[in-house]
C-alpha cells in the first residue's frame, strides 16, 4: 500500500483553483483537437438536461470551439421535470449558443414506450392507470446489510396515496427496457442535429456514471466523444463553479429524469450518495484496503467491503455495455481511401 497516499477525505477529491483552470483547458484543447483530427467535425452537440454534468459540458464545448459552434438540445417528455427544460433554457441564453427543443413524447407514444411500460407496471399493481405516478427503487440502507438487491415500484394514486410493489424480474426487464426507449430516442435527435450541422455529439457521463455502467447502450452511452468520463462528480462541481453555471443547477440534487415521480440516483442505482460514491471509488481504484478505506472515509469496514462487492458487480454485469460490436473475423482497419475493409 502506497505511504503516501492522500487521504480519503472530501480534500483529496478538491482540485486547486489553478489545477481547475488547468483541467478546463486540457479539455478544451483536447475537444480542439479531436475535432480537426479524428472526428473531422465542425462544432459540437450537447445534449442539455439541466444537471450539471450536461450543463458543465455545454459549458466547456463553449470554451473549446466557441459559442457560435455549440448546439444545445432539450429532448422533454410526459415525465420531464419542468424545471430540467428551464434551467437547460437560461444556461443555453447565457452561454450565447444556438438551440432548440425537441419534445420526443409523440415519438415514444409511436414506439409503445408509455404503454409497454404501463403494462408492466399492472403485472404487479393492476389499479395502474392514467393519473398514477411512480418510480422504481432499490432497497434502503444497502450497506448496513447483505440482502439481495431487488427493485420495487413506489406509486402514488390520483388522490395522493402511496403504494410499494416488489417487481418481479419480468416486470422490471419490461419497465426498463420500454423507458430505454426515452435514452435512445433522444440519442436519434442528437445525431440528427449533428448530422444537419455536420457536428459531432458529445456525450456527458461522469467518471462514476461510467465505470459503473449508469447509461444505456444505444442511448446516452453513445457519442462521439465524452469530455468528463475521467473526472469524480465531486470534480465536475468544481468545473461547473469555474465555468460560471449556475447554483441553481449545481445545487439540484442528481436526478434521473426518467419516472414520473421524481428519483434519485441513489434510488435508483448507486449504493451511496454520489459525494460519498465519489470517495469509495476513489479509494477502491487506488487499491486501498477496507480496513484503511473505512478509517479515512467514516464508514465501518463492513459497509465498504459491501461498497466494494457492489462496484466490483456492476462493472462486471455491465461491461457489455462497454463493448464494440463483436466480430466473427478480425477486420482490418481503414484508412481515408482504402475502401472496404479487407479481412
Amino acid at each position: 500500500m502506497s505511504a503516501t497516499l492522500q487521504p480519503l477525505t472530501a480534500s483529496t477529491l478538491t482540485l486547486s483553483p489553478a489545477d481547475v483552470e488547468r483541467e478546463i483547458e486540457r479539455i478544451a484543447s483536447t475537444l480542439r483537437a479531436q475535432l480537426d483530427g479524428p472526428l473531422r467535425r465542425r462544432g459540437l452537440v450537447v445534449a442539455m438536461s439541466g444537471g450539471v454534468d450536461s450543463s458543465t459540458c455545454a459549458a466547456l464545448a463553449v470554451r473549446a470551439v466557441g459559442a457560435s459552434r455549440v448546439f444545445g438540445l432539450f429532448l422533454p417528455e410526459h415525465d420531464s421535470d419542468p424545471i430540467s427544460l428551464e434551467l437547460s433554457t437560461r444556461l443555453a441564453k447565457q452561454l450565447g449558443i444556438q438551440y432548440t427543443t425537441e419534445d420526443i413524447a409523440p415519438i415514444l407514444e409511436a414506439a409503445g414506450c408509455y404503454a409497454r411500460r404501463d403494462e408492466a407496471v399492472r403485472q404487479v399493481l393492476p389499479e395502474f392507470g392514467d393519473g398514477w405516478r411512480f418510480k422504481i427503487v432499490l432497497p434502503g440502507d444497502r450497506l448496513n446489510s447483505n440482502h439481495l438487491n431487488f427493485y420495487s415500484i413506489v406509486a402514488e394514486s390520483p388522490s395522493g396515496e402511496r403504494v410499494t410493489r416488489r417487481l418481479t424480474p419480468d416486470a422490471y426487464r419490461q419497465v426498463v427496457a420500454a423507458t430505454n426507449f426515452k435514452q435512445r430516442t433522444r440519442k436519434m435527435m442528437e445525431y440528427y442535429h449533428a448530422d444537419r450541422l455536420h457536428y459531432a455529439v458529445l456525450g456527458t457521463p461522469n467518471r462514476l456514471e461510467y465505470d459503473q455502467g449508469f447509461f444505456v447502450k444505444g442511448g446516452d452511452g453513445l457519442a462521439d466523444v465524452k469530455p468528463i468520463a475521467h473526472l469524480y462528480k465531486t470534480q465536475v462541481y468544481q468545473l461547473a463553479a469555474a465555468l460560471g453555471v449556475s447554483t441553481d443547477v449545481t445545487g439540484r440534487p442528481p436526478t434521473t429524469d426518467t419516472y414520473s415521480l421524481p428519483q434519485s440516483q441513489e434510488e435508483f442505482y448507486f449504493a451511496l450518495p454520489t459525494a460519498l460514491m465519489d470517495q469509495v471509488l476513489y479509494a477502491h481504484d487506488r487499491g486501498l484496503d477496507a480496513a484503511m478505506a473505512a478509517a479515512e472515509i467514516g464508514l465501518t469496514e463492513a459497509q465498504v467491503e459491501r461498497a466494494y462487492r457492489d462496484i466490483e458487480q456492476k462493472r462486471s454485469t455491465t461491461r457489455y455495455l462497454h463493448l464494440s460490436p463483436l466480430l466473427v473475423a478480425k477486420v482490418a482497419s481503414v484508412s481515408a481511401g482504402d475502401g472496404l475493409a479487407r479481412a
